[in-house]
């Protein structure tokens, strides 16, 4: 019931915020068609994160005064320790002006409270003597800090096409829901579900035309909560292996490894600075071949380009799930992952993408019949 619930929440404020769109005080429209992440045609409201959250808040706040769970307690706080990131990320959609310091700062003060309320710290590895340096309230202090505004940014580094980062952390939510369903954690299974369906019900306006975008804020909610379920999944039982936690997150956490190291080490530029050659990016421009002037077509060649990065994550899902319990077979898993995701890039990047990935140009089809609004 709560996926439903979420999901219709989701879909109604989601349209409240596409309705709103035209007022002239309306704040967090994008209106940039400029730079090398902006390929949208028309100006598109950045709150996507904003409805997310409503929905969320509203579901809990209901099942909490029309029930008497008291793990429901701790969905209302996991919500309150969610609300400096998710501020950070919808302040920076409504001005521009959010330097990426102080929203990494208040991705920090989130992940502090939410190991001050829920305990959520990382003390597990797998590896016994990690482990015992991980008892260093310190170290392990500092590795949660690291991996959960790691996680988070993450999401808003691949979010740059439509249902690309909302898919990806939908798939993460339902992973993280059956194996929380297999241990009997019903904290994770509701909090997972409820994410689940406030995607679902963003999605219906989102993909394929891209009514409105996640923004900072929706790619920061989503990362910093399956940043957190995926810490207390582990850490809450015994029988769940920290491996799993990683190779569920392993696409996001790669690209945005990878893109530090290529905009550091290689471009000598910040890894702040935005540019053109993610690895969604390159899909679009080298894999998803469709050349046309018609905006149409345009839309449509953005929508095929997330799929191609859905794939790649349920390569990291499936073995995931079946695998949850056993830390070689996941690592194995993250080394064969990241050996792929290497060779692709190096393949695209160097004009010799392998061929069945390759859309030839077809101006006629439009795979996503596109409805735009009217922007007057």
């Amino acid at each position: 019931s709560v996926f439903i619930i979420n999901l219709i929440l989701s879909t109604f404020f989601q349209s409240l915020i596409i309705r709103f769109k035209n007022h002239p005080k309306f704040w967090g429209l994008d209106k940039i068609q400029s730079g090398p992440q902006k390929i949208h045609t028309y100006p598109t409201p950045r709150l996507g994160g904003l409805g997310l959250y409503l929905a969320t808040l509203c579901s809990f706040l209901g099942f909490w005064v029309f029930s008497n769970r008291p793990f429901l307690d701790l969905h209302l706080i996991f919500l309150v320790v969610t609300l400096p990131a998710l501020l950070g990320g919808l302040i920076e959609d409504c001005t521009g002006q959010v330097q990426p310091k102080i929203r990494l700062l208040l991705t920090f003060t989130s992940s502090l409270l939410a190991i001050f309320f829920l305990n959520s710290v990382i003390i597990k590895s797998g590896f016994s003597i990690i482990d015992q340096l991980l008892q260093y309230s310190l170290l392990s202090l500092l590795l949660t800090l690291l991996m959960t505004s790691g996680l988070t940014n993450a999401f808003n580094i691949i979010d740059g096409f439509n249902g690309l980062a909302s898919v990806v952390g939908l798939l993460i939510c339902l992973s993280l829901f059956y194996v929380s369903f297999m241990v009997n954690d019903f904290f994770i299974m509701m909090s997972s579900l409820a994410l689940a369906g406030a995607i679902c019900g963003f999605l219906v306006w989102n993909y394929p035309n891209g009514l409105i975008f996640l923004g900072d804020g929706g790619a920061y909610l989503i990362g910093f909560w399956i940043a957190q379920l995926s810490i207390l999944l582990v850490n809450r039982n015994d029988s769940v292996s920290p491996w799993f936690a990683i190779l569920i997150n392993l696409y996001p956490v790669t690209e945005t490894i990878f893109s530090i190291y290529r905009k550091k080490l290689i471009r000598n530029t910040s890894p702040s600075q935005p540019d053109g050659l993610h690895f969604h990016m390159l899909i679009y421009k080298r894999l998803v071949r469709w050349v046309t002037d018609n905006q149409n077509i345009q839309v449509s060649r953005n929508s095929m380009t997330a799929p191609y990065l859905w794939a790649m994550t349920l390569l990291t899902l499936f073995p995931a799930l079946l695998f949850w319990k056993y830390k070689w077979p996941l690592i194995i898993t993250c080394f064969l992952f990241v050996s792929l995701y290497v060779w692709l890039y190096w393949k695209i990047v160097r004009f010799q993408s392998p061929k069945f990935l390759v859309q030839r140009k077809n101006k006629t089809t439009d795979f996503f019949p596109t409805h735009r609004p009217n922007d007057k």
